[in-house]
């Protein structure tokens, strides 16, 4: 059965008209599941029966079964999501001082082969539906519902590469960006890529508000082949010519995740390196503490080192922060919880 999170309101408008129903109704609809969090058709008290019957009949509301939660002593807590075929997601809330931001995932398992990352241990087996995504936030949301809060900002920095499913991401994004969703402001939704860039060509001529962030990780094309097979296809000259065109069509910033590996891309030749790469750019550098997935060998750079390379960069006149390291003491790395609930890890 369809997933009604998939349709936006003019789409589920198109599907009432359809049904010989008035316009109206779908603004209800909209209303309970996204304002009042119906969890069934039956709670939707200002529909009649027959309507109910047939949105039973068509649809369903929630596609997730919760299979794992882990909860760190930071606040962050970490879902483990079955689906309607049985495929496991994962979502993440991490709690910060600006307000309540979710991580969800984007594929059921990911192509792109990073060598530090546990999604890329299980291979994709398929693409997650706008409504997918959107249930991802909905579950988190209903659980803030209890401590009478909200889900204030969305990364679509999960599992998959987002720019691989790029239609149903930007469908996703715009839905709990309506004022008929979820209405989570535009500059507080988040999709990053590993730069595939005739999809960053594509979201450039959206000239949307969403925030884009490029998963970089390397200062150098033969650093960033080793660690991201992506860079063979779309090397840091293309990749950076692609950014700074879409900075200058949208006037828009543009992050750059760097996950810090101890030995590997924390060194001084590589804060050089990195500040000739972003010089003039309209754009920061987001300094990632590294979550140690074992079988890959990666060793976390400690704090204080993590510190000397950001003050190293701020004073080549680079803008960076040093993200606040969350759910240290559950699977906090992307995939890691997954990986291990189907034995990959």
């Amino acid at each position: 059965m369809k997933l009604i999170y998939d349709l936006s309101l003019n789409e589920l408008n198109e599907w009432i008209l359809s049904q010989g129903l008035k316009s109206y109704r779908s603004k209800q609809i909209y209303q309970w599941l996204y304002q009042k969090r119906a969890t069934d058709f039956e709670q939707m008290t200002e529909l009649n029966k027959e309507l109910i019957a047939l949105l039973k009949e068509t649809f369903i509301i929630d596609p997730l079964r919760l299979v794992q939660r882990q909860e760190s002593k930071d606040g962050t807590i970490k879902c483990l999501f079955k689906l309607q075929d049985g495929a496991l997601v994962e979502t993440v809330l991490m709690i910060y001082d600006y307000g309540n931001s979710v991580c969800v995932t984007s594929q059921v398992g990911c192509n792109m082969g990073c060598t530090f990352c546990a999604s890329g241990l299980l291979k994709k087996q398929r693409d997650l539906s706008s409504g997918e995504l959107t249930a991802q936030v909905m579950a988190i949301q209903k659980e803030l519902d209890l401590r009478q809060d909200r889900v204030s900002h969305v990364v679509v920095m999960g599992s998959g590469e987002p720019f691989d499913n790029y239609d149903n991401v930007m469908s996703f994004m715009r839905n709990i960006n309506s004022d008929h969703g979820l209405a989570i402001g535009a500059r507080h939704i988040t999709v990053s890529t590993c730069g595939i860039i005739p999809k960053i060509n594509a979201f450039s001529k959206e000239h949307t508000q969403f925030n884009l962030a490029v998963s970089l990780h390397a200062p150098n094309d033969e650093l960033r082949s080793k660690l991201m097979p992506i860079n063979k296809a779309y090397p840091l000259k293309d990749l950076m010519a692609s950014l700074k065109s879409y900075s200058v069509e949208n006037n828009r910033r543009i992050t750059f995740e760097y996950i810090l590996l101890k030995d590997v891309n924390d060194q001084d030749e590589h804060v050089h390196q990195l500040a000739h790469l972003v010089k003039g750019m309209n754009a920061y550098i987001n300094l990632i503490p590294y979550n140690v997935v074992d079988e890959h060998g990666y060793k976390q750079v400690g704090f204080v080192h993590a510190m000397k390379f950001y003050d190293k960069l701020m004073k080549c006149g680079v803008k960076c922060t040093l993200r606040q390291e969350h759910g240290s003491d559950i699977d906090a790395a992307c995939g890691q919880l997954r990986a291990k609930a189907e034995g990959k890890l």
